[in-house]
């Protein structure tokens, strides 16, 4: 742009260049060779300057914040996609290496051993590479051409479930896993053929055997991984994002069944593998057949319908009769149930039935009903209480169960199972184990049944998945991948079961690594041919950080799930510049509003760290949707949500309009789905771990915290952890940590090691904290930063002591950096600079965790930013009447609601600065009754005045009384992160300050046309005026100066960050009742009715309030969007009778302010409008739609089944759930 500058800025201009020339040679000058007899005139040379400076009043050059655009790692993705033609490698090593890493982190030589066992496949155009009928045993990986993967229905007809381009795989882990087990099974439905000329590569499972047995411990894993998949992907997509429960377990199980007991001994049977009785073999028959023939009836029979499922009546869940409800099929994300100890169990308050339908019930809290015997022990063997068993001895049946078990789970030595299996005699309506428990066993059932419930979407109530039968085993899937458990295991009758817990069988498993094997294939047998169907279909993807998931522009043919990680979405425009649209985090849906339109994609996104997904095709969620219609209700259900989560964003009614705030790439603040906060030291000096505990004490007051450094990873994972051959298992291991956390901290090491460079790997956000009153510096990992291409938003922290001098020089620190998202100060507690070894921190900190944070720190405050919970407080104009804002604050500090983020316009930027300097209502209300006193000089005034062509007054007065009260200080400076609003008349825009000198930018925001002249923007020359007269509501009394705007910009502080603005409104009313006067008005008859003081008043605007109305007459709607909204809490106090120059009031309006506060607040605190306020937004979808299957466990500890078979050495212990956790 042209800038235009006045002679008195040229003078200036040429005489700082001549300063700067003279200083230049004079610091050349000083040298340590130069002579004594020099001095004095070197010294006289210096004087002269310093005369020149204050002669021609130069002021001091205050540096100004270079606006920096984020690098284009942020918004732009790698170019460079998986690459075959420039690899070393061969296209069929690589595709394989691609889609074997499903399978684990094999190392070299077991991968190419692998590679011997490829078979390559030619395929014309229309041949099957295999059909119904032919074994499921190999991989499939597709070179070159094109596959279709067909479903075929009973009726014959084939429908396309996917198809599959180079590079992707064909193949179901489950069937993988049968014939690791030695259960092969032939293809059933599912067949694929080649859509052109295709090249196939085929990889026999029987490979893997070879492996399996030089490695055992890549046995395990590879089972781990299968599990994994089955629970974490497949019923993610299918249970918590389609809304289907019972649909993916199968009814009827496929293993042998164990008869009732036994009525006179006990005695094994090789041949049939059950109990006897009496010499007589009594086999269970199918399931549906009736529980008569496993469990004799009590006295209040329980009859079951063809499906399986029972009509439970009252006696037999010892609960008063309810009214059955009428069946419905409701779909909608999943809800905690855990409200308890495992121990508590729950009663079917209502259950209703019908054949081949689910079954809905109510959970409710009784007695524990559990009686524990541990037979091991001779002595303590006594006789069975109830059931069957009754009067047995306990050892006779415990001892013939566990050759039971010992035949299920294929134990070479039984002895393996000695001291680790406990015989469990549960009552009626006992819950034996919660979904989302994290401590989960597994149980055999050997009388009576145990239910298998899991929480319906939306509902308060559970639909019983499968019934466990005697001679069957439930909880295996949880044990085997180290997840909380996915369903509710309940007792509805009384029943005896073995229960193995985790740990024993992890014991088991490390003398006999193939036990995973028979344990697995029961889990195996228990999916429904649908879920078998649906794991050749869902794919297991990982994203490396940098790579597209898709391009705008390219053909929406699935949708995504973000199991771990996360993604960016980028749009570009028709001038080709790039926006931040978005960011998502575990559990986010991405891509499907576009693939249920079908529509090309929208957006590019790209991985801004290594992220794990499912891929759910097309023509899978179309199959879906034929054979199961309510999951359509589930997806409108999703889009819904999807569409109104958009319109809540939109950036207020400007958004379009030229009116509006430019559109810039910069993004507004994503930080509300946080899962990963990496710390980084910009120095030695810098306190890290006080700072990370610290930040973590704040943390735990929004949701459970982990704090991971390097020793606490190599202490409870190992010494080896961080070793690359280590990948697969330290990866699955944070990631689920983020499952059971609401925010993971990683804490750097002081210099680049590989745990450092995982850290910032893992980062969705990296904070670079230093010390505030150092010299501003660039630390040297964060010049190693700046060489990588870090995706993760930055955010720089400066540590202020607690009685240190007030923040300065922050541009500095800003201006040495590339792009960060946003700065914060931070006044620190003294106990953050002492110096303490790491053990006196870690036993002071654990004292300090006994206790609450407070919400007003300034660590509290950091906590909320990350969470995305920001308090914005925003101030609007209207003269003298802006003091009650400070009555205002002053009630919000006593009623403990906490202050992140300031705004205002004209006084309310002024009061909003002093407030953000000094964090502290009783010296704000001193600060502006000393300025308020100024404003009262009538002499002062009048001294102001000028030749009225653009304005009444010069300014000179008034920017004198704001440059008294702020001095040289500048936004960056301030504690609190504070913005104001002007109006640029030169643009004809809105302008928003969040940084640049502070006076002058609060003098702008106060400027009212017609009586201060528009200020200059000191960077680009702009005339800046009242923010109000595009933001805010207009307000003047008839006789009185125009009001300033009446209503801060709290769409504004919304685009910020902030997820509860209040809004304090104090501009004047006006009046609506005005005069009909018809079709002309003559301005004599109008002087007569104002002259004449028995003639009736009327009541016209004058020319002043007409050209103020049409002034403010844009913001109108504005304001009534704001009032309206959720996020906005909307305040005004009763200051209509004071006038806009009433400084002279300032005790009286203040004190109005206040009461009107203290009323509103306690209120607030009534009805718990604080606490909501405080809580995390996303406490309620963390613990229930996000978490039903992973929930918060503070002894969550990492379970890998490879490494307890391998083990080295043990997990120590390392701190105590205060501090390692």
């Amino acid at each position: 742009p042209k800038y235009r500058f006045r002679k008195r800025d040229k003078m200036l201009f040429y005489g700082r260049k001549i300063m700067r020339k003279v200083s230049q040679s004079t610091s050349s000058l000083v040298d340590t060779t130069i002579s004594s007899a020099s001095r004095p005139r070197m010294k006289k040379k210096l004087k002269m300057l310093n005369i020149a400076k204050k002669f021609l009043r130069i002021p001091k050059e205050v540096p100004t914040l270079q606006l920096k655009e984020p690098p284009p790692s942020v918004l732009e993705a790698d170019l460079t996609e998986f690459d075959v033609a420039n690899s070393h490698l061969p296209s069929e090593v690589l595709y394989m290496l691609k889609n074997v890493r499903v399978l684990g982190h094999f190392e070299k030589p077991l991968f190419l051993e692998l590679c011997k066992h490829m078979v390559f496949q030619q395929c014309q155009q229309g041949d099957y590479v295999f059909r119904p009928g032919q074994p499921d045993t190999s991989i499939y990986v597709l070179q070159d051409g094109k596959l279709e993967l067909f479903l075929s229905e009973p009726d014959g007809k084939e429908t396309v479930m996917k198809e599959v381009f180079p590079g992707d795989s064909v193949h179901s882990l489950l069937s993988i896993l049968d014939v690791i087990t030695g259960h092969q099974r032939p293809y059933r439905t599912v067949c694929a053929r080649a859509a052109v000329d295709s090249t196939v590569l085929r990889l026999p499972v029987e490979a893997f055997s070879a492996v399996f047995e030089k490695y055992p411990e890549s046995l395990v894993r590879v089972v781990q991984i299968i599990m994994v998949r089955l629970q974490r992907v497949t019923f993610l997509a299918l249970h918590n994002y389609l809304g289907l429960t019972n649909e993916l377990f199968s009814h009827v199980s496929s293993w042998p069944a164990m008869p009732p007991a036994p009525a006179l001994s006990v005695t094994e049977n090789e041949g049939s593998g059950g109990l006897m009785r009496a010499g007589n073999r009594v086999r269970m028959g199918k399931a549906g057949a009736g529980v008569w023939d496993v469990c004799p009836p009590p006295s209040n029979p329980v009859t079951v319908g063809c499906s399986g499922w029972s009509h439970l009546t009252a006696g037999s869940l010892e609960t008063p009769p309810a009214p059955p409800p009428s069946l419905s099929r409701c779909i909608s994300m999943p809800v905690d149930i855990s409200v308890g100890h495992w121990s508590h169990p729950i009663s079917l308050q209502s259950v209703s039935h019908e054949a081949k339908e689910r079954k809905s019930v109510t959970v409710e809290e009784q007695p524990s009903g559990v009686h524990h015997y541990d037979c091991e022990d001779d002595t303590a063997a006594g006789t069975c209480p109830f059931g069957p068993y009754q009067g047995r001895q306990t050892s006779a049946i415990f001892e013939a169960a566990k050759q039971e078990l010992v035949k299920l789970m294929k134990v070479k030595d039984p002895s393996l199972l000695n001291n680790r299996v406990l015989l469990h005699h549960a009552k009626a309506g006992t819950v034996i184990a919660r979904q989302g428990d994290q401590d989960v066993s597994l149980h055999f059932v050997l009388w009576g049944c145990l239910h298998v419930y899991q929480r319906m979407i939306d509902k308060a109530e559970d639909v019983c998945l499968f019934l466990t039968q005697p001679g069957e085993m439930v909880g295996q899937l949880a044990v085997l991948t180290g997840e909380p458990l996915i369903f509710t295991i309940k007792a509805n009758r009384d029943c005896t079961f073995l229960k193995i817990s985790k740990s024993d069988f992890y014991e088991i498993m490390r003398e006999q690594p193939s036990v995973v094997l028979s344990v697995a294939h029961t889990v195996a047998a228990r999916m429904s041919p649908f879920v078998r169907q649906m794991d050749f279909a869902i794919d297991w993807m990982a994203v490396e950080a940098g790579r597209a998931l898709y391009r705008q522009g390219d053909k929406s043919d699935c949708t995504y799930i973000a199991l771990n990680g996360r993604l960016r979405s980028v749009i570009q425009k028709g001038s080709g510049k790039k926006e931040l649209i978005g960011e998502y985090g575990r559990g986010d849906l991405i891509g499907v509003v576009e693939a249920l339109t079908r529509q090309p994609r929208a957006t590019t996104v790209h991985a801004v760290r290594d992220t794990e997904l499912a891929k759910l095709p097309e023509g899978t969620l179309n199959n879906i949707k034929r054979r199961y219609p309510q999951v359509v209700t589930r997806l409108i259900h999703l889009l819904s949500q999807k569409i109104l989560g958009n319109l809540q964003q939109l950036r207020g009614p400007f958004a379009s309009s030229g009116l509006g705030m430019a559109s810039s790439s910069e993004p507004t603040n994503p930080t509300s789905n946080l899962s990963t906060v990496a710390v980084l030291p910009v120095c030695d000096d810098v306190p890290t771990a006080a700072f990370t505990l610290e930040l973590k004490h704040a943390l735990n007051a929004i949701g459970p915290t982990l704090l991971l450094t390097s020793d606490i990873i190599r202490a409870r994972l190992g010494s080896s952890a961080l070793d690359s051959i280590q990948e697969y298992r330290l990866s699955g291991w944070l990631a689920q940590q983020e499952d059971i956390h609401r925010i993971v901290l990683y804490q750097t090491d002081s210099t680049l090691t590989p745990w450092t460079v995982r850290c910032i790997r893992q980062a969705d956000c990296i904070l670079i904290v230093g010390l505030g009153d150092q010299e501003p510096a660039l630390g040297e990992l964060e010049q190693m930063l700046e060489n990588t291409a870090v995706r993760a938003l930055k955010q720089l922290v400066l540590l202020h002591r607690e009685d240190g001098p007030s923040p300065s020089r922050t541009v500095e620190w800003l201006n040495m950096r590339s792009w960060c998202s946003g700065h914060l100060h931070i006044r620190c507690p003294r106990r953050v600079f002492s110096r303490r070894s790491p053990t006196k921190l870690r036993e002071m900190y654990e004292k300090v965790f006994e206790k609450n944070a407070d919400r007003h720190s300034d660590f509290s405050r950091l906590a909320r930013v990350l969470t995305g919970n920001t308090i914005a407080l925003v101030l609007g104009g209207g003269g003298a009447r802006g003091c009650s804002h400070i009555g205002v604050i002053k009630a919000m500090e006593e009623s403990g609601i906490p202050i992140d983020l300031v705004g205002g316009t004209s006084i309310g930027a002024f009061i909003g600065a002093l407030y953000a300097e000094e964090r502290s209502a009783v010296r704000t209300k001193q600060r502006a009754r000393e300025w308020a006193k100024c404003m009262n000089s009538t002499f002062k005034t009048v001294l102001d005045l000028t030749y009225p062509i653009t304005s009444m007054f010069s300014g000179s007065a008034f920017n004198a009384s704001i440059n008294k009260v702020f001095q040289d200080k500048q936004i960056e400076d301030l504690w609190l992160p504070y913005f104001n609003v002007t109006t640029d008349i030169t643009a004809s825009a809105m302008r928003v300050h969040t940084d640049g000198s502070l006076w002058r930018y609060v003098r702008a925001s106060m400027t009212l046309s017609g009586y201060l002249p528009p200020l200059c923007d000191p960077k680009d020359g702009n005339l800046l005026m009242d923010g109000g007269y595009i933001n805010n509501l207009p307000g003047n009394d008839v006789g009185d100066p125009p009001s300033p705007p009446s209503h801060p910009a709290a769409d504004i502080a919304r685009n910020m960050g902030a997820k509860t603005v209040i809004a304090i409104d104090v501009g004047s009313q006006d009046e609506t009742d005005l005069c009909n006067y018809g079709d002309s008005l003559s301005g004599w008859w109008l002087l007569w009715k104002r002259l004449n003081p028995w003639a009736e008043k009327v009541k016209v605007p004058d020319m002043a309030e007409i050209q103020s109305r049409l002034a403010y007459v844009s913001c109108v709607r504005q304001l009534e969007v704001v009032k309206s909204s959720s996020y906005c809490e909307y305040i005004r106090p009763p200051i209509d009778c004071f006038k806009t120059m009433d400084f002279r009031k300032f005790d009286e309006i203040f004190d109005v302010g206040y009461q009107h506060g203290k009323v509103v607040f306690d209120g607030w605190s009534r009805g718990d409008i604080i606490e909501k306020m405080v809580k995390d937004r996303r406490s309620a979808d963390f613990y229930e739609s996000k978490r039903m299957d992973v929930l918060t466990c503070p002894s969550a500890g990492f379970t890998d089944l490879a490494e307890i078979v391998s083990r080295i050495e043990p997990a120590k212990p390392y701190l105590s759930d205060g501090y390692g956790d």
